[in-house]
């Protein structure tokens, strides 16, 4: 498909955020995608928080993920950080995902230790243990709300094995994530918001502080213990850094992995022809995972990005000091990518969706996250395949539209009830 570069923009080419966030957008983001990407691919939007330029055609995304004048080190965007997040914030995000090269390489190096082939197959028969005891609990009861009962605890019972979090605390970890994930959704106002997830991660830093602390007494075979080791060891990572990759791996590691499970499920019972070709099929359901990432994943935009200089993204020009935002959902969907690309084709084959970024902050738990998928994804067809929603798919309740995630509130759905093993 042809597509024509915008005019320059000017200052005035700023869209006011109710105009794009609105209920309908919630529940189905799409057709505002198409929208924006032929009439304004790259532009400004106000919200109550802060204006950003949305980039939203797939070679503009990618292009903007490699730059490195778009940078993500959150000391570097001194004032304009602080205005989004507030100081609060700084202590549970040094880490990864909120620097550039080489702080960057340094840190993301010491994690990827833990992220190898051979590691995340080795995590497999674990992996399986968790989905069968999951879907036991489940299977008698004919109906379940899935979100709660599956989709949050697989990848938290993963990611905490991963890094050494005792199960007993698994509840206190939802707590504090929670609040993070579903902003927006309580009746609050933006600042008893900000206050609240500030509260959050301050109960979060305490945790993995303490955390810390007790594996640095009794290490065992966990990351954070590695990581401990690390930093205790030669000094490559400092104590800050420490604590917050802690929290960047956990909710990296978990909370984009369980709204993908809901989103996947929603798109399977929705597109009843796709999903009856892949009951008859099972071994197409890691080609299956690929296309339902592309088709509705759970990160549909990128993280926090400023320009540290003036630059041109699809003939518009970015001032120095700008926040950019990559929606990653919209180039997965631009026509420039994959034909018919609001349609789910089960039998697409490989494309080179974005639902896992690009670039130098491309997500390092990939591996892990396919893993987790196509092993729910497959249990979950085998022994309840004739999944149902228990409420029209109107009624099924989103996170907030101008969220940084793609998910459920909740998933109620029935099927027919059968025996724990």
């Amino acid at each position: 498909m042809t597509q024509t570069a915008p005019a320059q923009a000017t200052g005035d080419d700023v869209v006011p955020g109710a105009e794009i966030y609105t209920p309908e957008f919630r529940a189905d983001p799409y057709p505002v995608y198409a929208r924006l990407r032929a009439e304004r691919p790259v532009v400004k939007v106000r919200t109550p928080r802060f204006d950003s330029f949305l980039v939203t055609r797939y070679d503009d995304a990618r292009q903007a993920l490699s730059d490195g004048r778009l940078s993500k080190d959150l000391y570097r965007a001194g004032d304009t950080y602080l205005a989004v997040f507030g100081e609060k914030a700084r202590q549970i995000n040094t880490n990864m995902l909120n620097s550039d090269p080489p702080e960057h390489s340094r840190l993301r190096r010491l994690v990827t230790q833990a992220f190898t082939p051979r590691r995340i197959e080795a995590m497999r028969p674990r992996v399986e243990e968790i989905v069968e005891g999951l879907l036991d609990r489940m299977a008698p009861n004919g109906r379940t709300e899935f979100v709660d009962e599956f989709a949050l605890r697989l990848p938290l019972a993963v990611i905490g094995d991963l890094l050494g979090i005792p199960e007993s605390d698994h509840e206190e970890i939802l707590a504090g994530t929670q609040v993070i994930r579903t902003v927006g959704t309580g009746g609050r106002s933006p600042q008893e918001d900000r206050a609240a997830i500030g509260q959050a991660q301050e109960r979060l830093h305490a945790y993995f502080t303490g955390l810390v602390a007790a594996k640095r007494a009794e290490p065992g075979e966990d990351l954070v213990s590695a990581l401990i080791t690390a930093r205790d060891g030669d000094g490559r990572l400092s104590e800050a850094e420490l604590v917050s990759t802690c929290f960047l791996l956990l909710f990296a590691g978990y909370q984009t992995t369980s709204d993908f499970l809901g989103n996947a499920v929603v798109a399977l019972l929705t597109h009843p022809e796709e999903m009856a070709e892949l009951l008859a099929d099972l071994d197409r359901v890691p080609d299956a995972v690929e296309e339902l990432l592309r088709f509705d994943g759970s990160v549909p935009v990128s993280s926090f990005r400023f320009a540290t200089e003036d630059l041109e993204i699809g003939g518009v020009t970015i001032p120095e000091g700008s926040i950019v935002t990559i929606v990653l959902s919209s180039a997965n969907h631009d026509p420039a990518l994959v034909e018919d690309p609001d349609a789910l084709d089960l039998s697409r084959g490989d494309t080179p969706h974005m639902a896992f970024g690009h670039g130098v902050h491309y997500c390092l738990g990939t591996a892990l996250a396919r893993l987790e998928a196509t092993t729910a994804l497959r249990r979950i067809l085998v022994r309840l395949p004739d999944l149902q929603l228990a409420v029209p798919v109107e009624e099924l309740q989103w996170l907030p539209a101008a969220s940084a995630f793609r998910g459920l509130l909740e998933l109620p759905l029935t099927f027919s009830p059968s025996p724990s093993p």
